[in-house]
């Protein structure tokens, strides 16, 4: 059991072979391409979201963290969801600009994949 060391933040930061981070408010996501023991890349994609909890002095700052582990398999799938997402809501807001909101709650709005192909993402 003394030969399993688990890996400190300092071992973690050594695995990261390219890093890129987008501010965005109080959040920040980090992509991080990292190595698997098997020498395989992959992205870790982290969201930090800045907490401040009290007022002035007596005011606590913390981040709240969320991770994404992507291998080199899943990407073609993940890029073609996140490609399709993002048009749908391209074309929604285009829709809800030029028509007036509906008086009931119940909504129903697709895009056809016809649509859907403004924003692309290439790799």
């Amino acid at each position: 059991m003394d030969d399993f060391k688990r890996k400190t933040a300092e071992d973690m930061e050594k695995d990261v072979i390219f890093s890129h981070s987008v501010k965005a408010g109080k959040r920040i996501y980090y992509m991080d391409v990292r190595r698997t023991r098997k020498d395989e890349m992959y992205l870790s994609i982290t969201e930090s979201k800045k907490i401040v909890n009290g007022e002035g002095e007596n005011a606590q700052v913390s981040f709240e963290k969320h991770k994404i582990f992507l291998y080199r398999e899943d990407f073609s799938n993940f890029i073609d969801g996140l490609t399709r997402t993002i048009s749908f809501i391209h074309e929604a807001e285009k829709l809800e600009a030029a028509v007036p909101a509906p008086e009931s709650d119940e909504t129903d709005a697709t895009v056809p994949d016809s649509e859907a192909s403004d924003f692309k993402i290439e790799f």
